[in-house]
């Protein structure tokens, strides 16, 4: 009977510590999961904080931009064509938006109806190319297709949406193949929805029918 109580409190003790052992096996490898699991995630919030830098740090330099473009046309009366480097062109700077949009008339850049480039545009739009490549680069622009209200008769396109759309589209591709980043531009259609003047007359129709650059400064 002793030697049966012996033998099971033997087997008992070396049950309990096997159990032990390969509890503090476990324990050591669920240790060891946790502490690279928290190695990671510091390393995702230091990354994190410097991201959060870097992008504060973007944000105080695109604004002071915006501030001394705004001191140039307010305090040394400077055109804002003059202040932003598109001298020669029609140039809208709004500070709250913190945009420089170029307007470029559909008389310059296309014939009636037609979405390709006249040959003579290349000397506007390379000109435009180059002041957004040495004091823009990195921003965000868009090429704006606008026209009139008059409604599509002669040409392949369905509607003025369309032929916005294939005018802004066209610019776009131009300013890509000379070197614009594709992650940089797109093209957006606006019809006839933002008219700048009234479509009563042939030359407020003119100011209508027109695509606009548009340099994002935030």
């Amino acid at each position: 009977m002793r030697v049966t109580n012996k033998k099971t409190i033997t087997l008992l003790i070396c049950c309990v510590l096997f159990t032990l052992s390969t509890g503090c096996t476990n324990w050591k490898a669920e240790y060891d999961k946790l502490y690279v699991v928290n190695q990671n995630l510091e390393g995702r919030l230091k990354q994190k904080d410097e991201e959060q830098k870097q992008l504060s740090d973007r944000i105080y330099q695109d604004q002071e931009t915006i501030d001394e473009l705004r001191r140039q046309i307010e305090e040394k009366s400077k055109t804002p064509a003059q202040a932003s480097g598109f001298e020669g062109f029609d140039v809208d700077f709004n500070a709250a938006a913190g945009t420089i949009t170029v307007t470029l008339p559909n008389s310059i850049l296309f014939d009636s109806g037609q979405a390709d480039l006249k040959k003579t545009s290349s000397t506007e739009l390379n000109t435009i190319y180059s002041v957004l490549r040495q004091k823009y680069a990195g921003r965000q622009i868009d090429v704006v297709g606008h026209t009139d209200t008059d409604p599509i008769r002669k040409s392949e396109w369905k509607d003025n949406w369309e032929l916005s759309a294939q005018r802004a589209l066209t610019v776009t591709r131009y300013l890509e193949e000379k070197g614009i980043p594709e992650k940089e531009i797109r093209a957006v259609a606006c019809g006839e929805s933002r008219p700048v003047a009234s479509n009563d007359t042939a030359a407020n129709k003119a100011k209508n029918r027109r695509v606009e650059i548009v340099v994002h400064m935030r």
